[in-house]
């Protein structure tokens, strides 16, 4: 007995029609519903990965995708109707996609899986490992500093949404914020230049606004690790590779 006839049951009604024919329980198996099946998950996956996640800081622009049909037609002239009104949908996403893609190098973050990856039309240049925020939640026990800083808790996350280089650094000097105080549970210093630290970003800081930046890391061996407080961390030889093909304006696509 074939295996596969044990899933039957679980089967919307549309899906186990297709299913009987192809095992010749049914009137003969026909290419048309693969193929209009594949359409459909192909368009489906591409029109979420263009609206996005739903979850962003910036909008991202939005178009109207293709309906895709919901049943599949039991009869051959039914099946070659929608097989032909799926292609045409498929050549005019094909075009959007085409549309919107970058035709410079851009760079795409998931930070998900913690990896970046440099990409020229539909081709990956170079994929690299980062590490993006945590999500950790930090709440400020001192009452006192938290009113005179008008903020009582930090979310270390990286925003996800359409960004581009705004700016781009060598030799990168932080400016600890007052976040990186509390954390250490150090008293926050009474002098601006005592904020200043070397070092610790890298060789190169590519910023894309309201603070977050792809930059280096003092900590290696945690790439791959969702472990920073919003920012994209990369490894020495990663942030050289974005350095060289990232020029200001190139567009950040993190999801």
């Amino acid at each position: 007995m074939d295996a596969r006839a044990d899933a039957a049951p679980y089967l919307s009604p549309a899906a186990r029609r297709l299913y009987e024919r192809s095992q010749g329980r049914a009137t003969p198996a026909s290419p048309l519903p693969r193929v209009l099946i594949f359409a459909g998950a192909f368009l489906g996956l591409s029109a979420i990965s263009l609206v996005g996640t739903g979850y962003s800081y910036n909008r991202i622009t939005q178009f109207e995708h293709p309906r895709i049909p919901t049943e599949v037609a039991s009869d051959p002239s039914g099946l070659s109707k929608q097989l032909k009104e799926l292609r045409a949908k498929h050549k005019q996403l094909e075009s959007t996609l085409a549309a919107k893609t970058p035709k410079q190098a851009y760079l795409v973050i998931d930070q998900t899986q913690n990896r970046l990856y440099i990409r020229k039309g539909e081709e990956s240049i170079h994929t690299a490992v980062c590490s993006a925020g945590s999500g950790y939640v930090l709440k400020v026990e001192d009452e006192k500093a938290a009113k005179k800083s008008g903020k009582d808790t930090y979310v270390f996350d990286t925003p996800r949404g359409v960004y581009k280089i705004l700016r781009r650094v060598e030799r990168p000097v932080w400016k600890k914020p007052d976040w990186a105080y509390y954390e250490e549970g150090k008293p926050l210093p009474r002098s601006d230049s005592d904020r200043f630290e070397t070092g610790v970003l890298g060789k190169y800081a590519l910023h894309l606004g309201d603070g977050y930046m792809i930059h280096g890391t003092l900590y290696k061996s945690m790439l791959g690790r969702s472990v920073s407080h919003g920012c994209i961390r990369l490894g020495t030889e990663d942030l050289q590779m974005v350095w060289e093909s990232a020029p200001i304006g190139t567009p950040v696509y993190i999801y």
